[in-house]
């Protein structure tokens, strides 16, 4: 069945209606199918605007065939949508499920993936989405699972769950050995349950890889939630540059946020709950800000040194992959509350330098607040440290030892309490932070930690499924 949907009732409408029976107006029409052959016939005509909707069931690619959507082109305006029925009715089983080659502007919707090859975003595809599907691929050791290599990409709402091998979730690589896919946008999609024991090689998000480190992407990661993933220290591995990683939950998982490889990176408003390891820091130029790190069993901040100062163009592979030492970083208005190791360093050949580590609340029962080795050029300025934890290795200049009042709420975060002595406190001025953690806005003299002292509720919280994955608004 083919149902052509005409626009009416505005003056595209009008026009259309208007325009003489000799001449052929071409509108979007809406699709229905219920085989993977009609699915094919349906994408090989489909034009801009088009909504092509695979009827609820189990389909199973044959065995070296493949869903294509070849030289199709919808727009920015009106994308070519190819839907399932509904959200997780149609699962799409077998060796490949879509495969894309030259086209851009589409929509995949609604899919429960089940196949056993990588699903591949071309560099010759941009504008492609995938958005509220369930991915659960076959359990294959090294099989990545989506790989995104076109520009202004967006993966959003999407389920990814449930591998015990090594491989990734989610790739952004880009086209040849050195280039980033550009605009990648991943929001609001629910990684869980990757449960690979390897020392590495089983991340839910990695954005690039040692030698396109040099690369900027802008790729932005925001509103995603982790959880159990601990198929790698690394839950979100940063690889190339000028990235923006925020307003993600990462939840008892052994993997955490690791910029790499790669310079000026922003991580901001992340809470990092109850898993292992928090942030780990290396490059140059990065933004850490208003991110809350609570009850984590390793790591929280690390600000790694190098076997090298500065990666450069010519390096060989294996010097690409050595460590960059962490020059420039600022780290300011983070809470840091209960964490085994809160704020520590590395001790390879190149200190880190240059670092400003500025109003910042950290707060522990045991162990050390900072166990920083050696450093270059450090500032340290308006932290409050609390707890039975040892100062560390910072200068007395660099904070207070005062009681921030911190108060627990229901969410498992903890923030300020009315006179509290953070509040109006903080002493840096630059760069501008215009809003907290829970995303209230920083007026006047800002306050220290993550948490600007408010009595609203919070607009942002730590992330549940119900705000994730293929059902999230």
């Amino acid at each position: 069945m083919r149902r052509r949907t005409f626009l009416t009732g505005t003056a595209l409408g009008a026009a259309i209606a208007t325009v003489p029976s000799f001449v052929t107006a071409s509108a979007a029409t809406t699709v229905t199918v219920g085989s993977l052959a009609e699915l094919q016939r349906a994408i090989d005509r489909a034009v801009a605007g088009d909504r092509i909707v695979l009827a609820n069931g189990t389909y199973t690619v044959p065995s070296g065939g493949a869903i294509t959507v070849s030289g199709r082109h919808g727009t920015a305006a009106a994308p070519i949508t190819i839907v399932a029925e509904s959200r997780g009715g149609a699962v799409l089983q077998g060796e490949r499920g879509f495969v894309f080659v030259d086209s851009s502007d589409i929509v995949v919707s609604g899919f429960a993936l089940r196949q056993s090859t990588t699903l591949e975003i071309p560099a010759n595809c941009p504008r492609i989405r995938l958005t509220r599907n369930d991915l659960r691929f076959a359990d294959v050791a090294g099989l990545d699972w989506v790989v995104v290599r076109g520009d202004d990409a967006k993966i959003d709402r999407n389920r990814f769950h449930d591998k015990t091998t090594e491989g990734i979730f989610l790739v952004v690589d880009g086209p040849g050995s050195t280039a980033m896919a550009q605009r990648t946008q991943i929001l609001r999609n629910h990684f869980a349950d990757h449960s690979y024991t390897g020392a590495n090689g089983g991340e839910p998000i990695r954005l690039g890889v040692s030698s396109r480190a040099l690369s900027s992407a802008s790729a932005v990661v925001e509103h995603n939630l982790f959880e159990r993933c601990d198929g790698d220290p690394e839950a979100v591995s940063v690889k190339s540059s000028d990235n923006t990683v925020r307003y993600n939950t990462v939840r008892d998982s052994r993997g955490g946020i690791v910029l790499r490889h790669g310079n000026r990176t922003t991580v901001e408003g992340n809470h990092l709950l109850g898993g292992e390891d928090g942030v780990r820091l290396y490059g140059n130029d990065h933004l850490v800000v208003n991110n809350y790190f609570g009850g984590l069993t390793g790591r929280a901040l690390v600000i790694g040194s190098g076997t090298t100062r500065d990666h450069h163009s010519g390096e060989t592979t294996e010097q690409r992959r050595g460590n960059d030492a962490c020059d420039r970083a600022v780290i300011a208005h983070n809470t840091l509350v209960g964490n085994a190791r809160t704020l520590s360093g590395e001790s390879r050949t190149h200190a880190p330098s240059d670092v400003v580590i500025a109003d910042n609340i950290m707060v522990s029962g045991t162990g050390t607040l900072v166990d920083l080795d050696q450093t270059i050029g450090f500032i340290w300025q308006g932290n409050i440290l609390w707890g039975a934890a040892a100062d560390g290795t910072l200068p007395s200049a660099g904070y207070r030892r005062v009681d921030p009042r911190l108060r627990l709420d229901t969410d498992g975060v903890h923030r300020l309490a009315a006179g509290s002595p953070a509040i109006d406190a903080a002493t840096l001025t630059e760069p501008a932070v215009t809003q907290d953690l829970d995303g209230h806005a920083r007026t006047g003299a800002r306050d220290v930690g993550a948490d600007e002292y408010s009595t609203l509720a919070p607009v942002r919280r730590p992330l549940t499924p119900s705000d994730v994955g293929p059902n999230a608004a």
